[in-house]
């Protein structure tokens, strides 16, 4: 479903600005806003198939200039203010967030927040762990508590192809060592399933993970963007790798940890860990969706799959207050309805240029 974007007047007196709207906000569908992604940076040092394909992102592609980003004090204001409009979650993504210089310095800031009642935010970090194992100990000194590493395969072989730079799977099984060392936890893994590259990877990434306090996380291959060349006989259904984790290592699904999780949460029967799943193909969720994502350039987006966003920077640059900027973004919200997933069939993209996984997070 393609976004829209609301024209907002600027707010000028202070009269008009004592009018923000209550918190928290809910959108058209009665969906409150709870959870933050934002995307510190477009770079990634991967070409992974199915987000960044190297036919599209290869030398010749213009990143998005230093200039253009959002700097770390204006993404922690804008936090900020999300914070006291109802969220509760903040994950920074990317692209690849630790290419983003000094990133332990927004980790610093937004670690700060409170929530309205006095409660830490629930801050977190996807990253594809190339840089990790340099990188664990300072962004958990920094307040990052919790992290998720994207790993889609353990076999070398598979896991080259996949990145499509050659790098190898031994340093993000570092990162994750560093990781789980510096005191991150839970600790999650991230394995998008793509059949026909890495499918065989299912059992070795359940069991390898096994006993080890660690979550793998197993994503239906998904239709974000416009580039992977996205097929639907290329997804492994959900119901199917359960069927196949369950028939090796029985299983039995587990209670959302809380509303809205994008993730189905099973647990082994012998105890020995839990598996998750993701399937926004097969089984959408778009019905508790609570999820915005900012861009690093300052615009906002609804929905993963949107196909336009909203753009907070001439706003903030242009020296809105708090209050002005937290009407603008209340109304944003109010206004979505938002649920691409649940209008998009198994079997076919919904049209529209989608805006792409790399510049919003997935």
């Amino acid at each position: 479903m393609q976004e829209k974007v609301i024209s907002i007047i600027p707010v000028a007196t202070p009269a008009a600005a004592r009018q923000a709207p209550a918190i928290p906000v809910a959108d058209r569908l009665a969906r409150p806003l709870r959870d933050l992604r934002i995307s510190v940076t477009d770079r990634c040092n991967l070409r992974c198939v199915y987000c960044m394909p190297k036919q599209v992102f290869g030398r010749d592609f213009q990143f998005i200039p230093h200039s253009e980003m959002l700097s770390f004090e204006e993404i922690s204001r804008l936090a900020g203010i999300f914070v006291n409009l109802g969220v509760e979650k903040i994950r920074l993504t990317g692209g690849e967030p630790l290419m983003r210089r000094h990133v332990e310095n927004l980790v610093e800031q937004l670690a700060m927040l409170k929530t309205p009642d006095g409660h830490d935010i629930d801050l977190t970090l996807t990253t594809n762990g190339a840089l990790l194992a340099k990188k664990a100990r300072s962004l958990y000194d920094a307040g990052l508590k919790r992290i998720t590493v994207s790993l889609d395969a353990l076999d070398d072989r598979v896991f080259r192809r996949m990145n499509d730079v050659d790098f190898p799977v031994a340093q993000v099984l570092a990162g994750i060592e560093a990781a789980q060392s510096a005191g991150f936890s839970p600790l999650k893994v991230n394995t998008v399933v793509k059949k026909g590259m890495n499918e065989q990877e299912i059992l070795p990434i359940a069991r390898h993970f096994r006993h080890t306090g660690i979550i793998p996380r197993f994503i239906e291959y998904m239709d974000a963007g416009n580039t992977n060349g996205w097929l639907s006989d290329e997804i492994v259904p959900s119901d199917t790798l359960v069927s196949l984790i369950h028939a090796e290592i029985p299983l039995e699904p587990l209670s959302p940890n809380y509303p809205g999780e994008t993730a189905s949460r099973w647990r082994y029967r012998d105890g020995s860990g839990e598996i998750g799943v993701i399937a926004s193909v097969t089984q959408a969720f778009c019905g508790d969706c609570t999820r915005i994502r900012m861009s690093t350039t300052g615009r906002l987006y609804t929905c993963l799959f949107a196909t336009a966003g909203f753009d907070l920077k001439p706003l903030i640059r242009d020296g809105w207050s708090d209050e002005q900027l937290a009407h603008v973004l209340a109304r944003h919200w109010q206004n979505r309805e938002n649920r691409y997933s649940e209008l998009r069939n198994t079997r076919t993209a919904m049209p529209g240029q989608k805006v792409e996984m790399s510049y919003i997070g997935g």
